[in-house]
């Protein structure tokens, strides 16, 4: 079955293909002998399906020669899938040069807030990750009606989150496992996320994102106005490198352990120029040299049951920026740690944010709350209610839309 989404007035129309999952995992487990383990079982936990003689060979002799030849093997321990480099992608699914104005243009308001200039909050808001590119699009058009209403006291960007860090294993996002299997498509996924932003783009919502996978940022980077690098990467040389070659303002979180000195390193070493290896564009490997990105900014979200969104905590953050010598900006996540986990909670948080803010706390620049079309979150599955995260819990719109009206 196709569903045809057509928006007035857009670039870009989205054609999504859709098979059932049930056949999806049927082809899975016939290419891969892999099946999805029983209910009760860990998020992506699989099993292997029993071969031969079945567990009789569990008991046979191991073959240390052949193990030692397969393990000399340039293939044996990693498959390798041909993609479309950066260039063609864009070439296939390219940008209109009024999205690529579109997307400077919020850039550079966002930088505005995040400076002090604009004296509008910023607020990044969303899914967890998106799932269901047909619900992503009706909560932007939600969105894009909300964010006009209160364009005079908001900068609202939207969530549109194609990766999934975990913390072991599990899905991993739309870009690697569209239609969640478990066999992984990147060739499929980057055409689906791409296909997503350019639709998005085309409403004129300003997007965000997190920056897992730096090769990652080469196909989808043009179309994102806002970068997070998230609690697990923030001490990432790796990816202090790729922000720092950035021309978006990007947010780092402070650590999983709630401390922020890897945030405010991040930032000294995101602001500074490096070399490093890379790909180009046309996918040849080359040494980048970046120019540094003076737009970081620090955003909390708690850690291991400590929650920073109070104002002695944003307060010491504070501190703790100007003794590094940087930007004293600072974007609260109303979700995750700080709320335990319970999106209801990033109600209270906001609203008590927001009023630290207006009794004279400027350093206080933006929030981040995961929200969807319908409350809460749901285990991945054959049936699966609409417009409802499979990641971390959400707000519902109406709560979403509420809220915002109310701050």
């Amino acid at each position: 079955m196709a569903f045809i989404l057509a928006r007035a007035g857009a670039a870009h129309s989205i054609f999504i293909e859709r098979i059932t999952r049930k056949a999806a995992r049927q082809k899975t487990q016939a290419a891969t002998g892999l099946e999805k383990a029983p209910t009760g079982s860990p998020a992506g936990a699989f099993l292997i399906l029993t071969q031969g003689n079945g567990n009789t060979d569990m008991n046979m002799p191991l073959n240390t020669e052949l193990m030692h030849q397969e393990a000399e093997s340039p293939t044996a321990h990693r498959q390798e899938m041909l993609l479309p480099t950066p260039a063609e992608l864009k070439q296939q699914m390219p940008a209109a040069d009024s999205v690529i104005q579109q997307v400077r243009v919020h850039r550079q308001a966002i930088r505005s807030i995040l400076r002090g200039e604009d004296a509008r909050t910023l607020i990044v808001m969303g899914p967890c990750s998106i799932h269901d590119e047909v619900a992503a699009l009706e909560y932007g058009e939600k969105l894009k009606v909300l964010a006009d209403a209160v364009s005079d006291r908001f900068l609202i960007v939207m969530r549109a989150y194609l990766e999934k860090p975990r913390t072991t294993v599990g899905w991993k996002g739309l870009l690697y496992d569209p239609e969640r299997t478990g066999a992984g498509n990147l060739n499929e996924g980057l055409l689906r996320s791409r296909r997503l932003l350019l639709n998005l783009a085309a409403m004129g919502l300003p997007l965000a994102t997190e920056a897992l996978s730096p090769l990652a940022m080469d196909y989808l980077g043009d179309l994102v106005s806002w970068t997070a690098i998230g609690a697990r990467t923030t001490e990432s040389q790796v990816h202090r490198e790729m922000v720092s070659g950035l021309p978006m303002p990007t947010g780092f979180k402070n650590g999983t352990d709630g401390g922020i000195a890897v945030a405010t390193n991040a930032m000294k070493s995101a602001s500074h120029s490096h070399h490093h290896l890379g790909v180009s564009a046309n996918g040849a490997p080359v040494m980048i040299t970046t120019r540094g990105n003076a737009d970081t900014h620090l955003v909390l979200r708690g850690g291991r049951g400590i929650t920073n969104y109070d104002a002695g905590s944003i307060e010491r953050a504070v501190g703790a920026l100007e003794e590094a010598g940087l930007g004293t900006a600072i974007m609260v996540d109303c979700s995750h740690d700080n709320a335990c986990k319970k999106a209801e909670r990033q109600l209270d948080i906001a609203r008590e944010v927001m009023a630290q803010r207006h009794a004279g706390n400027h350093h206080i620049r933006g929030l981040m709350l995961e929200s969807f079309l319908e409350p809460g979150r749901q285990d991945d599955g054959e049936e699966l209610r609409y417009g409802c995260s499979i990641t971390d819990p959400c707000l519902g719109w109406a709560q979403t839309e509420a809220l915002i009206r109310s701050l």
